[in-house]
């Protein structure tokens, strides 16, 4: 018998000051079993970085890039069905992010982990002739803490200025800011 999505709830309230982006968010998330804490905070961190307003016609949303190999983390479709925004979390392969950049407007990249920073040393040439992918990096430190706020049921704060992010819970609070390695042509 296959292993189910365990379903995660939140309420993630954020407050862009960067965008002038502020609203509450109520989102359900699945984590594949094969999906650790760390990315499934790193897909909600995308999320609150990437979110508009829920009365904007094309709003953010979850994919299902662990259970369909043809999607994104996150995507933003616009009503005929393109695809405006391609956002991925993680390390993937570059004929992976070929692809997205074939597929859409714009692809966001969030690298975590360790070995980050050695996997954009082996693929940045590589990845610089896609004009318009942005790859950006959550130190390792920050991405480990932001695992520590998983719950089942979490009700989140997040405050962007300046492009410092801070992400809580009410008790603890993760202070991140995400390093730009690429910027879309």
């Amino acid at each position: 018998m296959a292993l189910r999505s365990t379903i995660f709830k939140a309420e993630l309230q954020i407050a862009d000051m960067d965008r002038s982006h502020y609203a509450s968010h109520a989102l359900t998330l699945a984590q594949h079993p094969s999906e650790n804490d760390e990315r499934l905070m790193l897909r909600l961190l995308a999320y609150a970085l990437h979110a508009v307003s829920e009365d904007d016609e094309a709003p953010l949303a979850f994919a299902n890039a662990m259970t369909d190999m043809d999607e994104p983390d996150l995507w933003r479709r616009n009503l005929v069905g393109e695809i405006e925004l391609w956002i991925d979390v993680g390390q993937p392969d570059e004929k992976w992010l070929r692809k997205a950049s074939h597929r859409s407007r714009e692809v966001v990249l969030y690298l975590y982990g360790r070995s980050g920073g050695l996997w954009w040393q082996q693929n940045a040439q590589a990845l610089a002739k896609f004009a318009n992918l942005r790859v950006r990096q959550v130190p390792a430190e920050a991405s480990a803490a932001l695992a520590a706020l998983a719950a089942r049921t979490m009700r989140l704060q997040c405050t962007v200025q300046d492009g410092q992010v801070w992400l809580g819970n009410g008790e603890t609070s993760v202070a991140l800011e995400p390093v730009t390695l690429k910027e879309p042509a």
